[in-house]
């Protein structure tokens, strides 16, 4: 059976969060973190650890709960930090200010599971995406891949001078999001294009914020591909 286990998320800044291990007794070869979006918790994107596993059978994930509470008491959920405006610097600052801390436990799980850089594999969902490019592009030993759903980079301009490694980044995103809008695609990816990061983007008719199984199925052949390809990172 598949190892579940899940966790509360607590006040203190350290993260945790739900885990699947592989199934059976096999033994992790690879490291799936999941990063969930404003307001939601690792308990949302675990989920699509199941979708996943057949292809990726040899996989472990993780989905870290954000580190902060919402601003209000009466709304649930996390976030990576707060959004009033969605302004370019209140973003930027934003993953500046979560990014060592998950860049931190991403380093802890790795070592726990004796795997390394190039075993590892970023997901992200909204603002989850946001914390995905801006600590995988910036880790010394690049990841194996990003996957980006329905996000946009933060502080684009910084990146060129920033980016220490370029693993390959699929951006998935609809054409009827009303959160953050399809045009954030061509603007992440141009960004990321400049720095010369090669990236795969598709946009999904009709969706909204959100993943459909198609896009679900893009982001696993995706991760499947990284990881069967992939024998040692590409680092700058």
């Amino acid at each position: 059976m598949l190892g579940v286990s899940k966790t509360v998320p607590s006040p203190l800044m350290v993260l945790d969060g739900p885990r699947l291990m592989p199934e059976g007794d096999r033994t992790p070869r690879q490291l799936v973190v999941l990063l969930h979006g404003f307001g939601a918790s690792g308990d949302d994107l675990i989920g699509l650890a199941e979708a996943w596993r057949d292809s990726l059978p040899d996989a472990a994930f993780v989905a870290p709960h954000a580190p902060e509470g919402m601003p209000f008491a009466d709304l649930a959920g996390r976030q990576w930090f707060a959004l009033q405006s969605f302004t370019p610097d209140e973003l930027w600052r934003g993953v500046q200010r979560s990014g060592p801390l998950l860049d931190a436990f991403i380093d802890q799980e790795l070592a726990r599971l004796g795997l390394g850089s190039g075993d590892l594999a970023l997901v992200g969902f909204s603002q989850g995406t946001m914390m995905a490019l801006h600590v995988g592009l910036r880790r010394r030993l690049a990841p194996a891949a990003i996957v980006g759903f329905s996000g946009i980079i933060a502080g684009p301009e910084h990146l060129g001078e920033e980016i220490l490694s370029s693993p390959p980044v699929l951006l998935v995103h609809g054409d009827q999001d009303e959160v953050i809008p399809a045009k954030a695609l061509a603007l992440t990816r141009d960004s990321l294009a400049a720095a010369q990061v090669v990236v795969e983007w598709h946009i999904r008719p009709g969706l909204g914020h959100g993943i459909d199984p198609i896009g679900l199925a893009m982001g696993g052949g995706f991760l499947r591909q990284a990881f069967g390809g992939r024998k040692d990172p590409s680092n700058r």
